[in-house]
């Protein structure tokens, strides 16, 4: 069995252009049985080809005189058939050593950048950290700054884990419900679908399925500004509690870039822009716009294939349609513990509807 110096012996006979038809096959095969391994080879293989012409002169002198050092040593020694084999071995070894010394000097320099930065700009990303949560199930995060967020069901968000710039900006993919703490000099930015959302201090909601057509923003506390992000902030829309923003989103004049589970479900053109009111006398707990964050879901009259939609991310199934009259029936409901079973089995009580439940898919079909 191979040790491990051994094997990064052998890498670094391969990268070095060294190693033999045999010791190739012979890495290739330790690398099909180790993942880890093979992505630290593919890491180190990277490197080499990226960097190994960009090291500094004094770099490649110093290594110049280490091997000249370690070269001369070895001319001292009596020359003799097997003295001969060690030296090939022993300097094979020096050119190995001498490889992972050049990572180390890439590697430790890259660090070093990093911390401290250089005269040049860096053009390495922050970390990012991603929250992502599946059809059916949601999830609840407080991020660094105190910020809390619930996120729906097969929904997504990118957000820097440190939140030490300037800004404290975050990119959304499906529903998620935020809680933002105040930070006068440092607004809190939501990215969606070529939509930008920049708040101070607030609790608002925002809805962008990929399939969706519009960006939905709902404000419940504080103010906030939505523009395009090709646009100004200057001509940003400004939004006052107990309103939700409709505004079309980029993503919806390309549905041929989405799969065919994410088109657009309405084929007209999106609306340009809406604002409407919501019911303020209620709780926040009893709103329809956010009555998921409270583990119910509601929707009002709308197509039961829009409601197919949400349906599919809460119980984690796939609705099949099997006649256009049932997905363009109008339905509405309020659901908090019932099973996927009980749903349906009211939306028949309620609608005309017949439907077969099959392991995860739901037939569906009108019974007029």
């Amino acid at each position: 069995m191979e040790t491990p110096s051994q094997i990064w012996h052998l890498i670094a006979r391969v990268l070095n252009g060294e190693a033999s038809s045999l010791e190739q096959e012979e890495l290739h095969e330790l690398l099909q049985q180790d993942e880890l391994l093979q992505q630290q080879y593919d890491l180190l293989a990277r490197i080499w080809k990226e960097k190994h012409d960009d090291i500094k002169d004094e770099d490649n002198i110093n290594a110049s005189a280490t091997i000249s050092r370690i070269m001369n040593r070895a001319a001292d020694e009596s020359i003799d058939a097997d003295m001969v084999t060690r030296r090939k071995r022993r300097r094979n070894r020096i050119k190995a050593y001498l490889v992972f010394s050049v990572f180390a000097i890439i590697i430790t320099s890259i660090i070093l950048i990093s911390n401290y930065g250089d005269q040049s700009p860096s053009t390495e990303q922050p970390k990012q950290d991603v929250i992502a949560t599946p059809k059916g199930s949601r999830s609840r995060t407080l991020l660094a700054d105190g910020t809390t967020v619930w996120l729906n069901g097969e929904s997504k968000l990118h957000y820097e884990n440190d939140f030490t710039g300037t800004t404290r900006e975050v990119t959304l993919e499906g529903e998620a419900f935020f809680d933002v703490v105040k930070q006068t000099n440092r607004p809190f930015i939501v990215h969606t679908s070529g939509i930008d959302i920049k708040v101070l201090g607030t609790a608002f909601n925002v809805k962008s399925y990929p399939e969706d057509q519009n960006v939905e923003t709902t404000l419940y506390r504080g103010a906030i500004e939505v523009f395009r992000q090709k646009d100004s902030s200057k001509n940003a829309i400004k939004l006052i509690p107990n309103h939700t923003l409709v505004l079309p989103k980029q993503a919806a004049n390309e549905p041929a870039k989405l799969s065919e589970d994410k088109r657009p479900l309405v084929k007209e053109i999106p609306v340009r822009l809406i604002i409407i009111p919501i019911d303020s006398t209620k709780k926040e707990s009893e709103r329809i716009e956010t009555a998921w964050v409270y583990s119910r879901l509601e929707f009002r009259v709308v197509r039961f294939e829009e409601v197919a939609k949400k349906l599919e991310r809460w119980f984690n199934i796939s609705i099949i349609f099997t006649d256009e009259k049932a997905k363009n029936l109008n339905v509405y409901g309020s659901f908090e513990k019932e099973t996927v079973e009980e749903v349906f089995a009211a939306l028949k009580v309620g609608f005309p509807i017949n439907y077969n439940i099959n392991n995860h898919e739901v037939y569906v079909e009108s019974s007029q």
